[in-house]
């Protein structure tokens, strides 16, 4: 694995004892936990999950925001409801990642958020279709404070972008991309840290080696592959990959497809991190897109209340019986970010 300083050196700093001996504490009732097979949950989520905003300006085919197909309400996080939240676990957190569903810039307080979180010493990550970062946005995120941005180009040329990402313009994305890095320059800042990340799909797996030159030609920081969730994939689908190593599913005998990875009863997510909803519902993980497993309501309990309350040990202890068992876990490669 790649090591980049900066970035490095950068996360180093905002440790700090309280939020070290926090992780310590979870990470140890963590592996209790696999050991005697009973939930044990010690300190706070060190990496929560907060999204701003359910809407977005594309309609990508494999996710809920981009076909439109919530049950649950829409809307904007509310600043004063961020703070708050924040205030009560910032000094147990270590990273805050400012997405879950739809495009973080419709928030017209996103940025504002960020600076806030960025004065807490927090280290602050967020995932951007790329299409709202103008010359004026592109300077506020730099001032903001923001640590990693994650840009998806899912292709090289329009053609093939527009293949997954659907109404977006592939120019709008690479220009943002180099307003960032100008500001960047402008301002003498050393982040964010800047990543392409590259959905590899059938349709765009030829155009890799054109990702990572387009990187290099405007100066980006890192490329990451990931590899593609899709809900439809027993019988095949055509987003499916057909280089394997950049596929989570695999062919069997019969024809049809399952997971790569074994499902086993025991998930790291469950132990070290969250994510609240825009308005204050905590589900157990990134997978769980229509928050359909609520664990707890942040407007009408505290963070910790929630954390170490009956239904999230009883959603631990459903998970350790069998993971088959859970809707969300059965498409699952234990993390969100499953990279190639």
């Amino acid at each position: 694995m790649k090591i980049y300083l900066s970035d490095s050196i950068n996360f180093v700093s905002k440790l700090s004892i309280q939020r070290i001996w926090n992780a310590f504490k979870v990470l140890s009732s963590f592996y209790i936990t696999k050991w005697t097979k009973k939930p044990r949950q010690w300190g706070m989520p060190f990496t929560v999950s907060i999204e701003p905003t359910t809407a977005c300006n594309l309609r990508c085919p494999e996710c809920p925001s981009g076909l439109r197909a919530f049950t649950r309400p829409t809307g904007n996080l509310k600043e004063d409801f961020f703070k708050n939240t924040i205030d009560e676990i910032s000094k147990e957190l270590i990273y805050l990642i400012f997405y879950f569903q739809g495009e973080p810039y419709i928030n017209p307080n996103f940025l504002d958020m960020v600076n806030y979180a960025h004065q807490k010493r927090i280290y602050t990550i967020t995932s951007t279709n790329g299409h709202f970062m103008n010359d004026e946005n592109a300077k506020k995120t730099i001032e903001s404070g923001l640590d990693r941005l994650i840009i998806s180009v899912d292709g090289a040329t329009q053609e093939v972008y527009e293949n997954y990402r659907i109404g977006g313009k592939l120019e709008n994305v690479l220009k943002g991309a180099e307003n960032i890095i100008k500001w960047k320059k402008k301002l003498q800042s050393k982040t964010p840290h800047v990543i392409f990340q590259f959905l590899v799909v059938r349709p765009n797996e030829h155009q890799i080696p054109e990702i990572y030159r387009l990187a290099k030609d405007i100066g980006i920081d890192e490329v990451k592959l990931k590899t593609a969730q899709v809900y439809d994939y027993k019988n095949g689908n055509p987003l499916i990959p057909t280089i394997e190593k950049y596929a989570r599913y695999q062919k069997q005998n019969d024809g049809t497809y399952e997971v790569k990875n074994e499902l086993l009863n025991h998930c790291w997510k469950l132990w070290h991190s969250c994510v609240v909803t825009w308005d204050g519902v905590l589900v157990p993980c990134c997978f769980d897109k229509d928050a359909e497993h609520r664990l707890g309501d942040l407007k009408r309990t505290t963070f910790k209340e929630i954390w170490h309350d009956e239904p999230y040990q009883a959603f631990r202890s459903r998970l350790l019986k069998g993971r088959d068992q859970i809707d969300i876990c059965t498409n699952c490669t234990e993390g969100c970010e499953v990279w190639v």
